[in-house]
């Protein structure tokens, strides 16, 4: 996830097969991350521990963790780990660590991984044990908008378009999206152009751009139970939680558009 749009001044790189073929590898190393953490997302366990095994598993099969050691201009230090885990009213950028899961919490596990050179990056909202139905359907909502985004991606369509209807399933069932961080273009780098927002204002219809075979995205809607407003949750410049204490989910995937539509390249195949 990026902060919020900004004047575009590359044009998105487009890539070949053969390209989104070695993303597609790093996409399927991310959803087996993701897979086995989900396992192990029980009450009881430190965000630390889910950390350590994703670490373990990156290494073991070549690659590299893209979050581990980046830097933007609110921290005071590099990001330490593998993975963001984001825990309740945390959004994103949630740091692994000695904090236990406990029943009814939510945690938010967002992984990217860079494989011969090509990066893939994906995230899911996790359920310890029994949540609220309105925590339940937070869940149920985020990843239907993240579903349905995919389904509405095809070349030479407006992205505005599609982040239109995001925006408006969401927001009829009475949640809201988070505006200060997005999506992004992906695929040697983990963030690269365009950006890619989950709603439509004025600003990004002048940021708006046309989706091409070709072109890979992380499509990421982050989804809050109450405002969309977010800030960071102390002075080290990482954690983001939503201002008013009310907790918010996150799903991602990595796409390539293609020119019939769309493929996704971290649903593990």
């Amino acid at each position: 996830m990026v902060r919020g749009l900004r004047k575009r001044k590359d044009a998105p790189t487009l890539k070949s097969a053969a390209e989104i073929e070695k993303m597609r590898r790093a996409g399927r190393l991310v959803r087996q991350v993701l897979v086995r953490l989900e396992s192990l997302a029980r009450a009881g366990t430190t965000t630390a521990e889910l950390n350590a095994v994703a670490e373990q598993m990156i290494a073991e099969a070549g690659a590299e963790p893209l979050f581990k050691g980046q830097r933007h201009a609110q921290a005071k230090a590099p990001f330490p780990a593998a993975l963001c885990t984001s825990v309740n009213e945390e959004v994103v950028h949630g740091i692994p660590g000695d904090r236990r899961l406990g029943e009814g919490d939510i945690v938010s596990v967002d992984c990217g991984v860079r494989l011969d050179g090509f990066c893939g990056d994906a995230a899911c909202t996790f359920a310890i044990g029994s949540v609220s139905d309105r925590v339940r359907r937070l869940l149920a909502v985020t990843e239907e908008a993240l579903e349905l985004a995919i389904r509405e991606v095809r070349p030479n369509r407006w992205w505005g378009e599609v982040a239109a209807k995001i925006q408006e399933l969401v927001e009829g069932a009475g949640f809201s999206v988070v505006r200060e961080f997005v999506g992004h273009g992906i695929g040697r780098s983990m963030h690269e152009e365009p950006k890619v927002p989950n709603y439509v204002d004025r600003q990004q219809r002048r940021e708006d751009f046309l989706l091409k075979p070709g072109m890979t995205i992380a499509i990421e809607p982050m989804v809050t139970m109450g405002a969309p407003d977010v800030r960071y949750a102390d002075a080290s410049g990482w954690p983001v939680v939503t201002r008013d204490g009310l907790w918010a989910a996150h799903f991602e995937h990595t796409v390539a558009v293609t020119p019939g539509g769309v493929d996704v390249l971290t649903d593990g195949r």
